[in-house]
């Protein structure tokens, strides 16, 4: 008897001990989930990259000029900054970054950058946007494209710069470009939409397992996962997907009259190169080439909007990014 309670014990402690192993994954992402709900309080950052790039070059300059020449590049560049300090202010790009998931979740750091551009551009000012995205729900990058509308709005020249993607939702946001620069094998279109969902009926049905639902209106529901899906339920969720392919396409057409709507929209993506001749984009470069260009004759500032991430979004953040890879490769 004895022996038997010893091995009950021992049976117990292993089942809640792989209880509670299965159980602490779940509770930490729960917990990261209600503290990105509460939201932390975000850190504004500005950088003057002009100032950066100026260090690296007077630094390279230490280690390889002689000491003479040093000095003599030194006093020069001493000499023209007085003379640029009785000059007028330059005009300024403001550069920002938008790293994209399937909820476009960095769209509320965006809107606050813009508000705080926006609050200081003058006319002769411009934003370049550094944008990476593969896509994700329709309402939530048409809310992204919105944001960098206001910009266009404000008459405030906008530069979009992709290095390696802008695909589906990435592309509505993209296109809002006054000037749209991609890298050369950047992957950019797919100016489609897709939904799919797996319908486990004909399991349930074989195990005996009945699905209720209850609705009220016609086309509350159209293709459900439990449910015997119907051919009118198919033609309906059909006319949905093809209406928002419609909005889609009359978005992007009104941002780039001159593309063939027709030939591009057809959910297909492309490379830069073969990209900028359909015109989807405007010119082929790199994000580092276009700063590198404007600190010649601009003030470049970079503004971020941080906010710790939590774990919750660090891990869905990496699932996406797994999801896009699987999809683009």
């Amino acid at each position: 008897m004895l022996e038997l309670l010893s091995n009950y014990a021992l049976f117990a402690a292993k089942t809640i001990t792989v209880v509670i192993v299965m159980t602490i994954p779940f509770f930490v992402l729960l917990s990261g989930r209600k503290n990105n709900r509460k939201g932390q309080e975000p850190t504004v950052i500005i950088r003057h990259v002009n100032e950066k790039i100026d260090q690296t070059i007077r630094h390279f300059d230490a280690t390889f000029l002689s000491e003479k020449d040093y000095k003599k590049k030194k006093k020069a560049a001493q000499k023209q900054e007085k003379i640029n300090a009785k000059k007028e202010t330059k005009p300024k790009t403001f550069l920002c970054s938008f790293t994209g998931d399937i909820k476009a979740s960095g769209v509320s750091q965006l809107r606050e950058e813009i508000t705080m551009i926006l609050s200081v551009a003058k006319p002769n000012d411009e934003v370049l946007l550094v944008l990476e995205s593969g896509g994700g729900t329709i309402h939530g990058y048409g809310l992204a494209a919105s944001q960098l509308n206001r910009i266009k709005e404000k008459n405030i020249q906008l530069k979009i710069s992709v290095d390696s993607i802008a695909a589906s939702g990435g592309y509505m946001m993209a296109c809002v470009a006054d000037e749209l620069i991609a890298a050369p094998f950047a992957i950019i279109g797919s100016i489609g939409v897709v939904a799919q969902i797996p319908n486990f009926h004909r399991f349930l049905k074989d195990k005996n397992i009945d699905f209720e639902q209850i609705t009220a209106g016609d086309f509350k529901r159209t293709l459900t996962m439990f449910g015997n899906n119907t051919d009118v339920a198919r033609e309906k969720f059909q006319s949905e997907i093809d209406e928002a392919h419609e909005l889609f396409k009359q978005f992007v057409g009104a941002s780039r009259p001159l593309l063939d709507m027709e030939k591009v929209a057809t959910g297909e993506h492309w490379f830069g190169t073969t990209a900028l001749e359909l015109g989807l984009i405007d010119k082929v470069s790199t994000s580092d080439d276009l700063i590198l260009d404007a600190v010649k004759s601009r003030d470049v500032y970079k503004i971020e909007v941080e906010r710790k991430a939590s774990l919750f979004e660090k891990v869905t953040n990496k699932i996406t990014n797994k999801v896009t890879a699987l999809l683009y490769t």
